[in-house]
């Protein structure tokens, strides 16, 4: 039987959030602060449930990536993956999935972060990924996820749709939030933030 173990991204295999940290690289940190004060107001509506974090993390991508071209978006991410991203990954982290994947367990990134900003490391570490997507018409960033984002139940739902789980004989879970605790739910060995 095989193996299978699942990774949240943010704050899991990451010490923090990836798509600040990818603002903060694109724009500094004046801009990222300038651009969370204007989203506040969702912010506070998804803090009382009364907006949905889809919408928040829509907004504030919006304030950064709206209206630019998705070769300049690419070229940004791929330049992110490589310059900063190794700086934010919890080198405990990296040495688990290693030994996963030497052991012949199949690793899979499960993230509510863009795929265009966390592919490359996926690849590069030997992981297949699950994330949210960036919508790009004409070549151009909208600011909108394509679909919705790849958080709370939609994380299992995009597993279950992805693997007949029934395969399996381990399935080893790891994440840190509410978000991932449906993912959680599948495992025959669930990890919540255990970082060691």
């Amino acid at each position: 039987m095989k193996k299978v173990a699942f990774f949240d991204f943010d704050g899991t295999i990451t010490s923090s959030d990836s798509m600040l940290e990818l603002i903060r690289y694109f724009k500094g940190t004046i801009a990222l602060w300038s651009g969370l004060l204007r989203v506040s107001p969702f912010i506070a509506g998804m803090k009382l449930k009364m907006v949905k974090s889809q919408l928040v993390k829509e907004k504030l991508l919006a304030c950064f990536f709206k209206g630019m071209k998705y070769k300049d978006f690419e070229s940004l991410c791929m330049a992110f993956s490589s310059e900063q991203l190794p700086g934010l990954i919890r080198p405990c982290m990296v040495n688990k999935i290693r030994s996963y994947i030497k052991s012949g367990v199949q690793v899979v990134i499960v993230t509510a972060s863009a795929s265009q900003w966390v592919k490359y490391w996926a690849t590069e570490n030997g992981c297949d990924l699950i994330a949210s997507k960036m919508e790009i018409r004409d070549g151009v960033m909208t600011g909108k996820l394509e679909g919705l984002n790849c958080n709370y139940e939609e994380k299992a739902k995009r597993i279950k749709e992805k693997f007949d789980l029934s395969v399996f004989s381990e399935i080893y879970v790891y994440g840190d939030s509410s978000g991932d605790k449906a993912m959680l739910k599948l495992a025959t060995h669930p990890f919540y933030k255990k970082f060691d």
